[in-house]
C-alpha cells in the first residue's frame, strides 16, 4: 500500500510540475527552478552526509565554482550551454576528488574543518579573480541555444530543460544509493573498520562518493546561474553550505529524496517571507532548532517511522485475533 500511496504521490508531483509553466499567476516558475536546483545540491550532498557519514562544510565550493565555471564559458568564451553545463560539472568532479584525497585523511570534526578550510579557500580565490567582479559577482550570463535546437531564452524551454536534467540528476542519485556502491558507503557508515574488515578500501570509496556527490552539486550550480544568468559570491560562501545541511537534516538524511522537500521548505521561507528582512534567518534558526530537538530523523524519517509503527501495530493487532 504505501508503494502504491509513493508512485501516486510522485505522479501528482511530476505532474505539478509539468503544470507550473502554464500557470504562472499561481506559482511563479523561476522560483520552483531554484527549487529543484537546490532540492538536487541537497540530495547530492546527502550522499556524503546521509549514505556515507561524512559531514561535509564545503558543498558550497562545488556549487559555486560550477555556477562561475559555467558562467565564464557561457559568457567570457561566447560558447553553447552544454559546454557550460558540462565545465560546471567536471571542475566541481575534480574539485570533488581533490577535497576528498585532502579531507578523508581524517575523520569527523577534523574532516568537516578542512573541508569548510578548503571552501573558503575557493571563496577567497573567486573574491580574487578578474573575471569573476568580486562583490558584484558575474552578471548578465548568456543562456545560449542547448544542442543547437533548445532555445534558453524562452521561459518556457529553459523550465523543462531544468526540470528534465534535475530530474535525470535525482535519478541517479537515487540509482547511487540502491546499487551496491551505495550498499558499501552505508556499510563504512555504519562500522568503517569491518568495512576495511572485509577488504573495501574505504579511503577510494570515499573519494569517489566526494566526487559525485560534487559533480552533482555542479550541475545544480550551473543550472542555477543559466536560471539567473549570475554566478554570485553567495554561491560559494561558508552560509550556503550551511542553508544544503539544514535541508538535508530538516527533509531527512537518511531518506533518499527527504533532502529535496527540505529544500523546498527552506526556499519557500526565504522567497515567502522575504519582506520580514532578517526575522526570515530566526525563523530559520527556530526551525533547524526545532528539527534537532524533536524531528531528529527528518520530516521523511518522522512519517516513515510512525507508518511503520502504525503497520506493525495493524499486524500485531491481527495475530492477536
Amino acid at each position: 500500500m504505501s508503494r502504491i500511496l509513493l508512485l501516486a504521490l510522485g505522479a501528482a508531483l511530476l505532474l505539478a510540475l509539468v503544470l507550473v509553466p502554464f500557470y504562472p499567476h499561481v506559482i511563479y516558475p523561476v522560483f520552483v527552478m531554484r527549487v529543484l536546483c537546490l532540492a538536487l545540491f541537497a540530495c547530492a550532498f546527502n550522499i556524503l552526509l546521509g549514505h556515507t557519514g561524512i559531514l561535509s562544510f564545503g558543498h558550497a565550493a562545488f556549487f559555486g565554482s560550477a555556477a562561475y565555471f559555467c558562467g565564464y564559458m557561457l559568457k567570457e568564451q561566447g560558447l553553447p550551454p552544454e559546454i557550460g553545463l558540462l565545465t560546471g560539472v567536471c571542475s566541481a568532479a575534480l574539485m570533488g576528488a581533490v577535497f576528498g584525497a585532502l579531507a578523508t585523511r581524517r575523520s569527523g570534526i577534523y574532516l568537516a574543518m578542512i573541508t569548510l578550510a578548503l571552501s573558503q579557500l575557493v571563496y577567497f580565490l573567486f573574491l580574487r579573480l578578474p573575471w569573476t567582479h568580486a562583490e558584484d559577482g558575474m552578471q548578465q550570463i548568456p543562456r545560449g541555444v542547448l544542442l543547437g535546437v533548445l532555445d534558453l531564452r524562452d521561459g518556457l524551454t529553459l523550465y523543462f530543460v531544468v526540470m528534465v536534467l534535475t530530474l535525470a540528476g535525482l535519478a541517479l542519485v537515487h540509482r547511487i544509493v540502491h546499487s551496491p556502491f551505495g550498499e558499501v558507503l552505508r556499510a563504512i557508515r555504519e562500522h568503517e573498520p569491518r568495512a576495511k574488515s572485509l577488504g573495501f578500501p574505504v579511503a577510494r570509496y570515499k573519494i569517489l562518493a566526494f566526487t559525485l556527490s560534487a559533480a552533482l552539486a555542479g550541475l545544480a550550480g550551473s543550472l542555477k546561474a543559466i536560471v539567473y544568468q549570475v554566478a554570485s559570491l553567495r554561491d560559494v560562501h561558508w552560509s550556503m553550505s550551511g542553508d544544503v545541511i539544514l535541508m538535508t537534516l530538516l527533509g531527512g538524511m537518511n531518506s533518499v529524496l527527504g533532502p529535496a522537500l527540505g529544500a523546498a521548505l527552506i526556499s519557500s521561507l526565504y522567497h515567502y517571507f522575504d519582506a520580514l528582512g532578517g526575522w526570515v534567518t530566526i525563523m530559520v534558526g527556530g526551525i533547524f532548532i526545532g528539527c534537532v530537538l524533536l524531528f531528529r530523523r527528518g520530516i521523511v524519517g518522522e512519517l516513515h517511522a510512525a507508518l511503520s509503527a502504525r503497520r506493525t501495530a495493524k499486524v500485531s493487532h491481527e495475530r492477536d485475533k
